[in-house]
């Protein structure tokens, strides 16, 4: 066979290659339903709450005990739906990531990033763990907070430790950050 046959069969290889890149579309989809449920989620989660806190304020006068049991059940809620926003939201700039990097820029998105944040726009996969690595040390920190609240402390270690660990995953993200830019220079 000459240079035709392996020059054919390297194109039909290639070209098999390039399209399995739509394969990718499995994660954009999924990451896109698990944004929406966390979302619904996160705002059931709220509306409930509303409608305890309107119930409890409207019914008679209460004991000390019961408004902390109160205050700390709808905090608690609170800061578990805005984890939950955080991680919905992780999931959605993820998916555009993955799309706009694998398969397509998304042309509405470039057309509108004039007129609204640019923070949808993924040119490179450092722009997608950067942004992903913002919203995860968030959730760290929300989540952080979730645990103050829940805990009692007889083991405030445990907390300590928690905030250590966060405190050193938002350094690593730090000089991860200030050594990509200081690269670039």
């Amino acid at each position: 066979m000459g240079d035709g046959g392996a020059s054919a069969w390297e194109r039909f290889f290639e070209g098999g290659l390039w399209r399995s890149r739509f394969i990718v579309l499995l994660a954009v989809v999924s990451s896109l339903i698990s944004a929406v449920i966390l979302f619904l989620i996160a705002t059931a989660d709220v509306i409930g709450v509303a409608v305890k806190a309107v119930t409890y304020a409207l019914a008679e006068a209460h004991t000390p005990d019961e408004y902390d049991a109160f205050h700390s059940l709808v905090v608690g809620h609170i800061i578990s739906s805005v984890d939950d926003y955080l991680l919905a939201t992780v999931l959605l700039i993820f998916s555009l990531g993955l799309y706009e990097l694998f398969i397509s820029k998304i042309d509405v998105a470039q057309e509108d990033a004039r007129h609204s944040s640019k923070i949808l726009l993924i040119q490179t996969l450092d722009d997608l763990k950067d942004r992903l690595a913002k919203v995860v040390l968030m959730i760290l920190i929300v989540t952080f907070f979730k645990n103050v609240i829940h805990t009692t402390f007889a083991d405030p270690l445990g907390i300590l430790y928690l905030g250590l660990g966060i405190l050193f995953v938002a350094l690593a993200l730090y000089f991860t950050g200030k050594s990509a830019h200081g690269g670039e220079k």
